[in-house]
């Protein structure tokens, strides 16, 4: 095709070349309209437009990693480059452009959701403004992705363990949770990160810890031998080379504790200052207006589990003399009492790394326990 012949298509000049680069990949034998109407479809669609395709990542099954902690983050570059160096998988991936840790199973509603595509090496990568669930709810719908059912959906590695009713908070757990609910197989992976004795090279030395759990997986859905409606939620200790080894675990009830304190309304001010000024962007994005009386701003920072909230009266009302008070909240530690081994949370203080299977219904968790636990026993026994 010519460079007139693009031109009455009305496209702008700078897309010309790039236009014709696309065409002329094409196969020969076509004739010059109905490569013209190959060009115009390629550019109305997101989906053919940005991934790459080539018949080798076509016959390679497709994961999905998402995280909490954002794109960003060690625990998924780590990830994600050891997936690519593998070449046996199509890795995409779609995360939260910043941190997003103990958000929960949160969506994103009546908001736009940027995406931006990013850099990492042999991977297809895309920020996402929204939480850990709306990355993987919008990678599985079809509208960011050619595809919409990967093979597995891995959430993680997260920086912090996620055992017991941590889970609950868990955005890292969330977004393997909303791939199971999708039908997706998943797994939800963390490190017990421990402040001033764990650092970033740990990470690394999880995806060894992780990778043949990985494998294992990805190898046993391809046979239809995997547990089904099954979500593994793998808890690696704070030293992964050092491990006692894979436990499968049950869900304890172990959670921190949250913490509440008051602050004076000058230390929030300047607390409020430098929070907009690291997530200016985010903020943006996130600010709402109060639509009723006793709605709440919040403000969470990027590197601290802690989160501010400022009560704010009826929405257009102004009032001169009402009391706002300033708290903030973190998360503290604590023990766990139940000295059951089984435990998730008990097993990876032990030194093991913990395996739990989650399902969506009670009903069936048993019979997925059981079929997780065969399953883990047959890996284990390859592995060895």
């Amino acid at each position: 095709m010519t460079t007139s012949a693009v031109k009455n298509n009305m496209l702008p000049p700078g897309l010309v070349s790039n236009l014709q680069e696309v065409l002329l990949g094409r196969k020969g034998g076509e004739d010059e309209q109905q490569s013209k109407n190959n060009a115009d479809e390629s550019i109305s669609s997101p989906s053919d437009s940005v991934e790459p395709n080539s018949d080798e990542n076509d016959s390679k099954p497709v994961v999905l990693v998402t995280n909490g902690d954002g794109i960003e983050s060690p625990g998924l570059t780590f990830l994600v480059e050891s997936l690519v160096n593998q070449g046996l998988y199509n890795v995409h991936v779609c995360a939260p452009q910043s941190d997003k840790s103990v958000s929960g199973h949160s969506v994103t509603l009546k908001e736009t959701v940027a995406v931006s595509s990013t850099d990492i090496n042999g991977a297809t990568a895309y920020e996402v403004s929204g939480t850990p669930v709306d990355c993987v709810s919008l990678a599985l719908s079809g509208a960011l992705f050619s595809w919409s059912k990967p093979i597995l959906v891995i959430s993680g590695i997260n920086r912090g363990a996620s055992c017991g009713h941590q889970m609950i908070y868990s955005s890292v757990v969330a977004g393997a949770r909303e791939a199971l609910m999708s039908g997706v197989p998943s797994m939800s992976i963390s490190l017990n990160w421990k402040k001033d004795e764990s650092q970033d090279s740990d990470f690394k030395d999880a995806v060894t810890v992780c990778l043949p759990l990985i494998n294992a997986a990805i190898r046993d859905i391809e046979k239809g031998i995997f547990p089904k409606s099954c979500s593994l939620n793998i808890e690696v200790p704070t030293s992964p080379l050092t491990n006692k080894g894979v436990k499968l675990t049950k869900q304890s009830l172990w959670r921190s504790v949250p913490s509440w304190k008051a602050i004076s309304a000058n230390k929030s001010a300047g607390r409020f200052m430098s929070n907009q000024q690291s997530l200016g962007i985010q903020l943006a994005q996130l600010s709402r207006d109060a639509s009723a009386a006793g709605a709440a701003r919040r403000l969470t920072t990027q590197r601290k589990n802690l989160e501010v909230v400022e009560s704010v009266g009826a929405a257009g009302k102004s009032d001169f003399n009402r009391s706002v008070k300033y708290f903030q909240q973190e998360f503290l530690d604590r023990e766990l009492d139940d000295v059951d081994e089984d435990l998730d949370y008990r097993a990876l203080q032990n030194g093991f790394v913990s395996v739990t299977p989650l399902s969506l219904s009670p009903h069936i968790e048993l019979e997925t326990q059981t079929a997780a636990s065969e399953w883990i026993s047959a890996v284990l026994q390859v592995e060895q």
